[in-house]
């Protein structure tokens, strides 16, 4: 099976300057790809390659959310945003990893000005100011939020594209593959591999492979638990905010620890906690090459 190339859709042409009167740079697979010269105190080679959003992917995004918000006039504000929400969250996160916050802030504006329409073209008989108070409200501290009410009040609101973070591709380790059995490298990457309990690749991304107890980074052989930084003892809830990745050597300590400061503030003959209660709550993760699988 061979690659072959289809001569309406393929052309030479250059990154970084013109060639046969056409601008330099190409789209592929919805990116605009070109190479800018920068002095030498910004890159030995000369030059900078910046990728972007193509014009075209622009164009179709924001038709998409505009024929949206004219076909749906007579939709309620909270239906309207339930429609938008997916749309704006998806196309923002598949540009998150290229140059896009310009573009984002774009978008956002132009997509203001349609709903801005939108608005008015429901109270004909309002002035500006009425509209403008009923339909964006304050959330965050940005005061133009377009939602359902103010922030205290439990509102349905729009997601804006420039709120999605833009994340930088990390260059590969050179010798690094997802088949040779690195399950912490490749976990801390990526968030996930197939050999790796979801929770425990969902945290080690979080922590960036590091120990979130001694700070130091995990390495392959290494015995890893999942504690709740609020022991489930205590209360603590079995959710993501309350949880942790640690050595098992680091989790000890911290459960000793946990157990000192209880002490600290009750007597003895208060304390109702069993010893070994805070070791069956979390799950310890046994694989053939870190020893234990979460339980």
């Amino acid at each position: 099976m061979g690659l072959e190339l289809k001569p309406s859709k393929t052309r030479l042409t250059h990154t970084l300057h013109k060639y046969e009167y056409e601008e330099p740079g190409f789209n592929f697979l919805g990116f605009f790809i070109r190479q800018f010269t920068v002095g030498k105190y910004h890159s030995k080679q000369g030059f900078k390659t910046i990728i972007t959003p193509s014009n075209e992917k622009q164009k179709i995004h924001y038709d998409r959310i505009a024929s949206i918000i004219n076909d749906h006039k007579a939709l309620s504000q909270e239906a309207l945003i339930g429609k938008l929400n997916p749309i704006i969250k998806g196309w923002s996160n598949y540009y998150s990893t290229v140059v896009s916050k310009e573009i984002y802030s774009k978008l956002d504006h132009l997509m203001y000005l349609k709903l801005k329409a939108w608005a008015e073209r429901r109270h004909p008989n309002k002035n500006r100011g009425w509209v403008t108070k009923k339909y964006w409200h304050t959330i965050g501290g940005n005061n133009w939020v377009f939602s359902t009410a103010q922030e205290d009040k439990n509102p349905t609101r729009l997601y804006r594209h420039d709120e999605t973070p833009i994340v930088r591709h990390v260059k590969v380790k050179g010798e690094a593959s997802p088949y040779n059995g690195n399950l912490v490298y490749w976990s801390s990457r990526m968030g996930t591999h197939p050999e790796m309990p979801k929770k425990v690749a969902t945290l080690l991304k979080q922590q960036k492979g590091k120990c979130a107890f001694c700070g130091l980074y995990f390495r392959t052989e290494d015995l890893l638990e999942v504690d709740h930084i609020i022991p489930r003892s205590k209360r603590g809830k079995d959710e993501y905010k309350n949880l942790q990745v640690l050595h098992k050597h680091c989790h000890d300590s911290k459960t000793a620890l946990d157990g000192l400061i209880g002490g600290m503030h009750l007597d003895k003959h208060q304390i109702t906690e069993e010893p070994d209660e805070v070791k069956v709550s979390r799950p310890v993760l046994k694989t053939s090459r870190f020893g234990d699988e979460a339980a």
